[in-house]
């Protein structure tokens, strides 16, 4: 039996579906804590509703500071603008993990500061290991394999209510998320379409229970992912377990990750996303994407972050 520890999580969006099964799944190995994040709004979907300010962090780090005072073994920062909260501290080893845009971002300047003061870092590729100049442990989010199987389209189809006769690509995301790219997806869509007989339709899903989503993978004949940054995208590595074709832009771990996947395209430019779209939908078949996915479940990924806390206390 292994010895419990406890974990003060710091992170910046509390909702975050991959965070809240890493907390599930280290809880199943004996890891217990509590979960902080700073005040405000992490996204705001709303114009009219104001974003987290530098002043919100700022305040964030009493609270911070109180907590550390508790009786944890370690500080967990996710997501790389809670790093210079968990560093302030004086008491608790910090692990930082860094979840793509916090490191090739905006403000990727600040969590490569932080990283060098970590007692450990975690990335999600080895892009992002490459970004740093400081040892880190390279460890993807994982899937649930269970959630995340074949199943046959046509009923998933009737599931989400999605037409049988037509070709459907799925982009897993709200159009608003810039870094997604959606634009581009209706510029790949619509001319994809001209070249491939029938009827096309871009489907953005977003907003649904995590647990329904495998259906929209498996009523799907293609996964989209137009991105300009990515860390280790789940939303390809759902695919996979499904079995879904991916067309991809060469962003984050794909390319590995994709490497003995077929057919999949990760493209660098318009016209190969257009070739790669048009390619799946001709011809609409599964993928062996599922053989290639079992390295990254989510017990394995608690396997590996427990190792981390280990190693720091």
């Amino acid at each position: 039996m292994e010895s419990s520890l406890r974990v003060l999580n710091l992170v910046t969006n509390t909702d975050a579906r991959f965070f809240n099964e890493q907390v599930r799944v280290l809880g199943e190995r004996g890891v217990r804590g509590d979960t902080l994040a700073p005040p405000g709004i992490h996204r705001a979907r709303d114009e009219s509703v104001t974003r987290r300010s530098p002043s919100d962090y700022l305040r964030f780090f009493p609270t911070v500071l109180r907590n550390s005072l508790g009786e944890y073994d370690l500080i967990h920062a996710n997501y790389g603008l809670t790093a210079p909260m968990a560093l302030a501290q004086p008491r608790l080893p910090v692990v930082l993990s860094l979840w793509g845009s916090d490191l090739l971002g905006e403000y990727g300047w600040l969590s490569k500061r932080c990283a060098r003061h970590c007692d450990a870092v975690i990335v999600m590729s080895e892009e992002m290991a490459a970004e740093l100049d400081c040892d880190c442990h390279v460890i993807p989010h994982g899937i649930n394999l269970s959630r995340f199987a074949p199943m046959s389209k046509s009923i998933a189809r009737d599931k989400v209510g999605w037409r049988r006769d037509a070709k459907h690509v799925l982009f897993p995301y709200p159009p608003t998320r810039e870094i997604k790219d959606f634009p581009r997806a209706e510029r790949v869509v619509a001319a994809a379409a001209e070249r491939v007989e029938g009827q096309v339709e871009l489907q953005s899903v977003f907003g649904v229970e995590h647990d329904e989503m495998s259906n929209y993978y498996n009523a799907a004949d293609a996964l989209l992912l137009p991105s300009k940054s990515e860390g280790s995208p789940n939303s390809v590595k759902e695919a996979m377990a499904c079995n879904l074709p991916v067309v991809t832009t060469d962003v984050g771990d794909v390319r590995d990750r994709l490497s003995d996947v077929t057919p999949s395209h990760v493209c660098r430019s318009d016209a190969e996303l257009v070739a790669g779209l048009v390619d799946v939908l001709s011809d609409p078949r599964q993928s062996n994407g599922r053989e290639n996915v079992r390295d990254i479940s989510l017990e394995r990924m608690g396997e590996r972050i427990r190792g981390v806390y280990q190693t720091v206390i």
